[in-house]
């Protein structure tokens, strides 16, 4: 195994950059009440197929939990992150007008 010059193996140091690089992450989360669990997985159910269109950078988590929908981000810039966020919240508006306007959802 090869040692740096601080006595450190390189295995150790790619785990400090590994530790660095987590705690440099920028994180956001988004808990929205819906008035049912129905109505929160049909909002689940309409914006999980929209994944962010970057390869690296950022990620998002979507859950379901009762009625409420929970969003998870992760990000390396700022700037990354409010655009994803602001995104978001713009196909979230337009699900919960389309929710008001059709009505509450049938029972199954």
């Amino acid at each position: 195994m090869m040692a740096a010059a601080d006595g450190d193996s390189v295995a150790d140091k790619v785990d400090k950059v590994d530790k660095v690089d987590k705690l440099d992450k920028l994180e956001f989360s988004l808990d929205v009440p819906f008035p049912s669990s129905r109505e929160a997985a049909i909002a689940l159910c309409s914006l999980s197929p929209d994944r962010e269109p970057r390869k690296g950078g950022i990620s998002k988590q979507l859950t379901c939990s009762g009625s409420t929908l929970s969003v998870r981000w992760s990000a390396d810039e700022a700037r990354i992150l409010r655009v994803s966020v602001n995104s978001f919240l713009d196909h979230l508006s337009l699900v919960l007008e389309t929710m008001e306007m059709f009505g509450p959802p049938v029972p199954q």
